[in-house]
């Protein structure tokens, strides 16, 4: 159906939704299906660590109320990342690159000599 838009809206009037953007390297980037009740922070962070998704690319999060987005993806990779480092766990194969590509760069800046 051409100009369609789905009708569904999380429940509770100021909800902020998490998703996953997926890599399905044959198709292109997609937003997989997420059960509506599994869209919370703590979902996907467990979903991520599970291997539910194929290659996770990003992870946005959204407000219908509040009229925002904002791609949170290097927060949910430094939770990740610490609850390995927390357990003293390796990082899962599946979860390197995502970690890898969305580790925050914290550089120390050198003095100059005078």
């Amino acid at each position: 159906m051409p100009g369609w838009t789905p009708g569904t809206v999380p429940y509770g009037a100021d909800q902020t939704v998490y998703l996953v953007v997926d890599s399905f390297v044959a198709r292109g980037s997609v937003c997989g299906e997420t059960e509506i009740e599994r869209t919370d922070p703590e979902a996907v962070i467990s979903d991520l660590i599970s291997g539910q998704f194929n290659n996770p690319l990003r992870v946005v999060a959204f407000n219908t109320l509040e009229h925002w987005a904002r791609d949170v993806s290097e927060e949910i990779a430094a939770e990740i990342q610490a609850r390995f480092d927390i357990d003293g766990g390796e990082l899962p194969e599946h979860m390197r690159d995502f970690v890898e590509n969305h580790r925050r760069v914290t550089r120390q800046l050198g003095l100059q000599p005078a």
